[in-house]
């Protein structure tokens, strides 16, 4: 019986590698799509080699994406690609739209002409909650988005919904709460506070800028997120699932803990930068995810401290070996 295959469209991004890591893990044929660029992005990937399979496709044009499902002829496709900064998308609000919204109709109608039996995952977002109406936020919640980003995922999972009724496809959405990890961006605030951290402890920054200290976010570990994501594909009938930790912490929470972790005193290194203050906050974002433990058998099993400790530690280590100091050496506090 041969493999299965499976496309992953943002492969070389957190999500992506941790993805293709665990449908390796399982046997699969694992294919990803990567965008036409002058230089490579690929470090996420670099240690799974050619146990992957690259090829070229782009959310913004229909004709490679069609071409692309016929080749490769994926049983599942997860779709993770996207202009994934909240920020940028106030600066690029067009550009966010047709890579986070429209891209995700060009895929499905991809997949409604070549193979309607392709399985199809969406990645939504938590911000799609936005001004929350209720809290927690659950599968029943009403959505308010207040950002571009938040307004293009939900219309990526609004149209991955009437694909799925009109189509009759198997096609689902997550709708997943804040995922951290070392392989996170550094631009998104956990990583940018793991990795000044860091630097701070080895002596080699002196400052964190930071902006709203007190939005609340359900911080889980993404390596553990992907999972869920496949199996949202094994289903017999297609579902929707929000997926997160069921707790909320502060910014404030997660540096707090992360310059205790290497023994500092935030007091003497956070300032307050207004520049990376939101237009319209997201003040509290907490999942209620007894949907997916009750009928998916998942829930996250990271805690807060210990992730921020994992992407403290990593960066440290990273740090290292950048700059060849030390933790307790010449130059680190």
């Amino acid at each position: 019986m041969s493999a299965r295959r499976a496309l992953v469209t943002g492969v070389t991004g957190q999500d992506g590698s941790y993805l293709a890591e665990l449908l390796l893990e399982k046997g699969y044929e694992v294919h990803g799509m990567v965008r036409r660029s002058s230089t490579d992005n690929y470090e996420r990937i670099a240690h799974l080699g050619d146990r992957i399979r690259l090829h070229q496709g782009d959310l913004l044009d229909p004709s490679s994406l069609l071409n692309l499902l016929r080749s490769v002829r994926p049983h599942e496709l997860y779709n993770l690609a996207a202009q994934s900064f909240v920020p940028t998308s106030w600066a690029q609000p067009s550009l966010t739209g047709e890579f986070t919204a429209l891209g995700v109709t060009r895929l499905l109608e991809a997949v409604r002409i070549a193979d309607p039996e392709i399985r199809f995952y969406q990645a939504s977002s938590s911000e799609m909650f936005g001004k929350v109406q209720e809290v927690p936020q659950r599968e029943s919640t009403p959505f308010y988005p207040r950002s571009p980003y938040a307004v293009a995922k939900l219309f990526g999972h609004w149209i991955t919904v009437n694909y799925r009724e009109s189509f009759g496809l198997h096609a689902v959405s997550g709708i997943l709460f804040n995922h951290e990890s070392p392989r996170r961006g550094r631009e998104f605030v956990s990583r940018h506070v793991s990795e000044a951290v860091a630097r701070i402890k080895l002596g080699l920054a002196d400052t964190l800028p930071i902006g709203n200290q007190d939005a609340h976010r359900d911080w889980g570990y993404a390596r553990e997120y992907v999972d869920v994501m496949w199996r949202m594909l094994q289903t017999e009938k297609p579902v929707d699932y929000v997926i997160g930790t069921g707790t909320a912490h502060s910014v404030r929470e997660f540096i707090e803990e992360a310059f205790a972790h290497v023994g500092l005193d935030p007091a003497d290194f956070v300032r307050q930068d207004p520049t990376r203050l939101r237009p319209a906050e997201v003040d509290t974002l907490l999942a209620d995810p007894s949907k997916a433990k009750r009928e998916l058998g998942w829930e996250a099993r990271t805690p807060f401290v210990e992730l921020v400790h994992i992407m403290v530690e990593a960066d440290i280590e990273a740090q290292e070996r950048i700059s060849g100091r030390r933790v307790g050496g010449p130059g680190a506090r």
